[in-house]
């Protein structure tokens, strides 16, 4: 069921880092979430807390270290219709474990917004246009998208991935395939593109966790997808 909600032009809020002496780091990384009708606030909190303990182990901080410049950018992204997106949590720069637990807790303490349609192509168009404004010099662009549902409002997906991919962005996703079974195979299709991009399958919410930590380590390092265990993936290159 979709609760009905008044349409609003999203905008992108300013998101440019209050750190602009060295603004460089390895990957500038959109995590976006779904949080759309099909979502139930039980489901929405235990990937909240998939968040949470991907960034809290050990794993992800060694990751972000081993890069040239030992740091990378992260932003939230609540979304679901095709004018409901919101930056819940701004850039912030990640460089050790520290930093990493303070982006968890922020998460964890986002507001819970209103539910809606599913456009996963506002979505990315709305993560493109972060990074756009962000001010960081990245060595890759990364846009990572969870969901459990396939695109029904918004333009057409593939339109705002080819986009973002002419931008130099790689948009990477982690559908939830309990609810839609074969979505797995939709975002092969229609929402990854980019250099290296790559879906890894959460099979159901329990998996959430296990799934989103091997993508992370695989975005921040830029690893092999293989390299991320049992990874599926549909590289395009653009």
């Amino acid at each position: 069921m979709v609760l009905a909600s008044p349409r609003q032009t999203p905008r992108a809020p300013a998101s440019r880092l209050a750190v602009t002496a060295d603004a460089t780091v390895d990957v500038a990384l959109v995590l976006a979430i779904d949080v759309s009708g099909s979502v139930s606030q039980d489901r929405l909190m235990l990937q909240r807390r998939g968040y949470s303990d991907a960034l809290c182990h050990p794993g992800f901080a060694e990751a972000v270290r081993s890069g040239p410049a030992g740091r990378v950018a992260l932003t939230f992204v609540q979304w679901s219709e095709a004018r409901r997106q919101k930056q819940s949590v701004a850039w912030r720069l990640i460089d050790d474990a520290a930093t990493a637990r303070r982006f968890a807790q922020a998460i964890t303490d986002a507001d819970l917004p209103m539910p809606g349609w599913t456009s996963i192509s506002a979505a990315i168009d709305y993560s493109a246009r972060l990074i756009a404004s962000s001010g960081l010099t990245a060595g890759r662009k990364v846009i990572d998208v969870s969901g459990d549902g396939s695109n029904n409002d918004g333009r057409d997906v593939t339109a705002a991935r080819d986009d973002a991919v002419a931008a130099g962005i790689t948009v990477n996703g982690l559908p939830i395939v309990e609810v839609e079974p074969g979505l797995d195979e939709y975002y092969r299709r229609n929402v990854i593109g980019g250099p290296g991009a790559f879906v890894v399958v959460a099979r159901d919410i329990g998996s959430f966790a296990e799934a989103l930590l091997r993508k992370l380590l695989v975005e921040v390092a830029y690893t092999s997808p293989a390299g991320a265990g049992e990874v599926e993936t549909r590289q395009r290159r653009g």
